[in-house]
């Protein structure tokens, strides 16, 4: 399954647990709080001034 930059953040953890471990690394630090998990990768990666498409391509590959 290809992760996409519309996809909630509960979606992208339900699809690939282990890219949790990527949004830690990039200081993703609140992934269980409820905030997260209703925003979308896309969104979450702005609020964090992080480049959606380099963050995606990391996921994608894991």
């Amino acid at each position: 399954m290809s992760i996409k930059k519309d996809m909630t953040i509960a979606e992208l953890l339900k699809a690939k647990p282990g890219a949790a471990d990527i949004l830690m690394n990039h200081g993703m630090h609140c992934l269980g709080c409820s905030i997260a998990h209703g925003e979308t990768i896309e969104q979450a990666a702005e609020v964090h001034g992080l480049d959606i498409k380099t963050l995606l391509e990391e996921i994608n590959k894991a």
